[in-house]
């Protein structure tokens, strides 16, 4: 998938979303919003037997200093992981930020989206 990046985990859901949240602590990311879709679908009535949960984090020092930099930055924020389970596997994936600045067409953004983009892959890496 050339516009995300995922890993596959032996862990469990719980644990892996678990691990991922501390290593992106470690990191000065903090985790915004935990959204397990299963449990909001079925409190919208709607029965979905998979399991994902997605995880909205920022870094309120760089979602910052992007904001004030171009304001438009606003449509990417907060970066979101994912954690879902697929044949058996476990995954966390996000996203490429990169992909989405791009779209911006401004270098400074390129740059500051790849430091951040890196930086996410590393919590990703460090929790697998």
């Amino acid at each position: 998938m050339d516009f995300a990046y995922t890993l596959t985990t032996d862990k469990t859901m719980e644990q892996a979303v678990s691990d991922v949240k501390a290593r992106l602590q470690e990191l000065k990311f903090g985790t915004l919003w935990e959204f397990n879709i299963p449990a909001k679908l079925k409190e919208k009535g709607v029965d979905f037997q998979g399991n994902a949960t997605v995880l909205e984090v920022c870094n309120p020092n760089r979602a910052k200093e992007a904001l004030e930099h171009n304001m438009n930055v606003v449509y990417f924020l907060p970066c979101k992981i994912v954690v879902y389970e697929e044949k058996g596997h476990t995954k966390i994936g996000m996203v490429k930020l990169t992909l989405f600045m791009d779209l911006l067409k401004d270098k400074h953004l390129k740059d500051f989206a790849q430091e951040v983009e890196e930086t996410l892959k590393l919590a990703m890496d460090r929790a697998i």
